[in-house]
């Protein structure tokens, strides 16, 4: 069975795990809470791995990671001292990190390796949520420090075969990701950035829609939504991973007075 690949948000910081006795995150975050913690239930079966993408990683060639992510790396500041202590020991998989590296380099990308970096939030907080047993073995892939738009799309493409191999391809960055907007203010031109993102995200021409995605610059508001593009740059991986297939967008909600959405591709 062929599952879906997917573009998630990962939430600001430890925004999930704030309170030290483990109780719900603050209301603004729990609707994306309980979007990532149904995500696997949601998916037509059970993945064997996750290959993830995550805005917080960008090398100069894109670097799979074979080995396992723990310790993790708390790449976040000042917030409290028990979210610097956070815990997600899943495995990681030689195999499919061996599977995804040969993929890439067949269709001419040239691929660095390494084992020792813990997994960055991008990675383990929305892990956390989504597979709390820490029980799906996981490989973890930069973009590449250019941000290519069209190049990670087709990178996105090269991995698409592990879609039927059990490999749940994942995204994971943010829909809208300028720090220094926050409130009423952003609302507008985010809610402006969402509708025309989300209109070429679902685009019925698969040709069309990659090529509207990877000119994302071109859309409304677009520098307002992403001063830099490295929270954006997953969704190109996920898109290209999708294929031919349908295109939809499966969360949406607001925090901090943006609009934030999710997508699943085929």
């Amino acid at each position: 069975m062929t599952l879906p690949s997917l573009f998630i948000p990962h939430g600001g910081g430890p925004c999930f795990f704030m309170d030290p006795a483990g109780g719900p995150p603050d209301p603004m975050w729990r609707p994306m809470q309980a979007y990532l913690a149904g995500l696997i239930e949601s998916l037509p079966e059970r993945p064997k791995a996750i290959l993830m993408v995550s805005g917080h990683w960008e090398e100069d060639t894109v670097t799979v990671h074979a080995g396992d992510g723990h310790p993790l790396l708390y790449d976040y500041g000042g917030f409290p001292e028990h979210t610097y202590r956070l815990r997600w020991d899943a495995p990681g998989s030689p195999e499919v990190a061996a599977r995804a590296r040969a993929l890439l380099e067949g269709a001419g990308f040239p691929v660095g390796e390494e084992r020792a970096r813990g997994w960055d939030h991008g990675v383990f907080i929305p892990m956390m949520v989504a597979v709390p047993g820490a029980d799906i073995p996981l490989v973890q892939l930069s973009l590449r420090k250019d941000l290519d738009p069209a190049d990670h799309v087709a990178m996105g493409r090269a991995l698409a075969p592990l879609r039927d191999e059990g490999v749940l391809i994942v995204g994971s960055g943010m829909s809208f990701h300028n720090m220094r907007a926050f409130g009423d203010h952003a609302t507008g031109p985010a809610d402006v950035w969402d509708a025309a993102l989300v209109d070429a995200v679902t685009d019925l021409d698969p040709a069309r829609r990659a090529e509207r995605v990877a000119a994302w610059e071109r859309l409304p508001e677009a520098r307002f939504a992403h001063p830099r593009e490295e929270h954006l740059l997953p969704l190109m991986v996920a898109l290209g991973a999708g294929g031919e297939g349908p295109a939809v967008a499966d969360y949406r909600d607001h925090v901090m007075g943006w609009a934030v959405s999710g997508f699943r591709f085929g």
